[in-house]
């Protein structure tokens, strides 16, 4: 929602119902109902161009780069050999632009259930995909991430699921459904991540997933990185694959894949890989209630 003040117009995120943040608008770039979702793309003059969908901050230039180096360097990096990527969601563009980094991926699909936003964050982010949408290896399907993974007849060796929260077209991507679907396309050795919201103030969002992909997958957890427009702490992403091994890399393995792969990152490095997995109590403590 937004509201005119004196000076400026304020946009206020809507996520939680008590607290929350809000943006100053520098200028609006476009503002729409898509087949699927509200969505609003305006300039802030501390964090650049920001995207919002049904009044939650989907990304902004200035940080967008720390969420989209973490979902795609760590299970890739921890994969050493992945060559078929499947990115669900992702309009915006960043994930595809990281994941297009590593010169030993073959083949990326990416499925968008809106092609409004495909084509509105090629318009007004065009640094978040960065011509990755030019790349020879990628592939964009306008489908379901659900009815995708639940379909497909390929096999991917790592999934990113590059959700919104669990609310509207984003809800059906933390089902049991889902999960099992994505578990289904995973080829053996394959690695699963997801977006799970800021743990501290969605604590059940993270217990819930870990409840659903345990039964689908040997090793499930969570990594960590601090992002500040997700606003209460730090971001969660679900991890599940089937290999505990790729959890207990040594920075020393992580260093060589990282050198070898000629990336130059702005957040991620080896060390910030390795100690990702480190998980605050309170949240084990609720992983551990809920077993």
């Amino acid at each position: 929602m937004s509201q005119t003040g004196s000076q400026k117009e304020i946009w206020y995120e809507t996520l939680h119902a008590s607290f929350g943040q809000y943006f100053s608008i520098e200028k609006e770039l476009y503002r729409d109902k898509t087949e699927h979702q509200d969505l609003v793309i305006f300039e802030n003059a501390a964090l650049g161009r920001v995207m919002a969908l049904d009044g939650v901050v989907q990304t902004t230039e200035r940080d967008e780069f720390i969420y989209h180096e973490m979902m795609t360097h760590v299970p890739l990096l921890a994969h050493g050999s992945a060559r078929k990527v499947l990115i669900i969601g992702g309009g915006d563009g960043g994930m595809l632009r990281e994941v297009c980094r590593h010169k030993t991926v073959e083949h990326i699909t990416m499925v968008e259930i809106d092609a409004g936003v495909v084509e509105f964050c090629r318009q007004y982010l065009p640094n978040h995909s960065a011509g990755s949408y030019d790349d020879a290896r990628f592939n964009l399907v306008i489908d379901d991430g659900v009815n995708f993974v639940n379909q497909t007849s390929e096999t991917f060796d790592v999934i990113i699921s590059d959700c919104t929260d669990p609310i509207g077209p984003g809800e059906s991507l933390f089902t049991s459904r889902f999960y099992e679907g994505c578990a289904r396309c995973l080829k053996p050795g394959g690695i699963f991540v997801a977006q799970n919201g800021v743990c501290f103030l969605q604590q059940e969002e993270a217990v819930n997933s870990h409840q659903k992909l345990t039964h689908y997958f040997q090793d499930v957890s969570f990594y960590q990185a601090a992002i500040p427009t997700y606003y209460g702490g730090i971001m969660t992403f679900a991890w599940a694959t089937n290999n505990p091994q790729y959890r207990q890399l040594d920075t020393g393995t992580l260093q060589a894949r990282f050198a070898a792969s000629g990336i130059i990152s702005r957040y991620y490095n080896p060390a910030i890989h390795y100690g990702s997995f480190a998980l605050p109590q309170y949240l084990l403590n609720a992983l551990s209630a809920s077993r």
